[in-house]
């Protein structure tokens, strides 16, 4: 009670004000947790396979279009999750803002600078072209948030990454109407941090889940991926297709977990391009990364997100 009294004090607060702020805190936590954030992800949030691994741990930051579960230790989201639908088609060509923005809501407050002459590009977890498409200007300018950027080589950021963003808005989406995206760091080995900021870990590989939801759980369609830093960025995309038990094996995060688990354990075990017509677009090239007419490479070098 002592501490407490002197917490009151330290803060200014009275019993009546403090009593006051704990309710409204709860109160915003269960909208949050019952409302608000189930709507924004498909079968439940990602969740830690096991507590007792802090690395695995994270906040959640509920933005405009997409939601962040954010590592403070490893300053990296370890997971964004949003929904895509067929783009129209005439779409808006929003301008990207000049810079990366700091989170207020971070404790590691990483900001555009941290990355500047590291050799890593800001990587976009929560694609800016298709956020902006789909839920306009204000969802865009979230994009740009810090929480939502990852180190990523530039052949894999501005190349390999590149073009599965272009394919999941421009065909998945498109073919199957609704699609919802899991994607996220894996790190793996030794902890390696940016030279630039110790505060953000350098990732080892990157993953993508795709699902096309169905009223009847046992239909639902799952395509993964995962792509190492490593890559030249001109490979077929199937090369890089994986299982999501692989995932959840290298991340110590349980994706879709109210899927039942006899249905899950059969969806996240294989792998099965078919429905995805996978071999139409594996070997596409993106819009920035080659054989694109001259009124793109303005656009294109913007994707340089490393540059000072």
């Amino acid at each position: 009670m002592r501490i407490l009294r002197f917490l009151l004090r330290w803060l200014g607060l009275s019993p009546a004000t403090a009593l006051l702020v704990v309710v409204l805190g709860l109160l915003w936590y269960v909208y949050e947790a019952v409302f608000a954030r189930p709507g924004m992800a498909y079968m439940g949030m990602p969740d830690v396979r096991d507590w007792r691994q802090p690395l695995t741990w994270t906040r959640v930051f509920r933005n405009e279009g997409f939601m962040v579960g954010y590592s403070e230790l490893r300053g990296n989201p370890l997971w964004v999750t949003y929904l895509l639908s067929a783009p129209p088609a005439s779409p808006p060509h929003l301008p990207r803002p000049p810079r990366f923005s700091m989170d207020w809501r971070s404790l590691t407050r990483i900001d555009h600078e941290d990355f500047t002459r590291s050799g890593y590009d800001r990587g976009h977890l929560a694609p800016n072209h298709a956020i902006s498409t789909l839920y306009g200007r204000a969802a865009q300018l979230e994009t740009f948030l810090m929480t939502n950027i990852s180190p990523q080589r530039p052949d894999l950021n501005r190349k390999l990454w590149e073009r599965l963003e272009e394919v999941e808005l421009d065909r998945l989406a498109s073919r199957f109407g609704k699609v919802w995206v899991v994607a996220g760091p894996v790190f793996e080995g030794g902890m390696q941090r940016l030279s630039s900021s110790f505060r953000v870990e350098i990732p080892d590989r990157f993953y993508k889940i795709y699902a096309v939801p169905n009223p009847r759980h046992d239909s639902i369609k799952m395509l993964a991926f995962m792509m190492p830093q490593s890559v030249r960025g001109d490979e077929p995309l199937d090369r890089f297709l994986t299982t999501v038990d692989d995932i959840e094996q290298r991340t110590g995060l349980d994706f879709f977990p109210e899927i039942e688990d006899p249905i899950e354990n059969r969806l996240e075990a294989v792998v099965d391009g078919r429905d995805w017509q996978v071999e139409t677009w594996t070997r596409l090239a993106g819009r920035f990364s080659g054989g694109k007419p001259a009124g793109h490479r303005a656009e294109a070098r913007d994707k340089n997100k490393g540059d000072p």
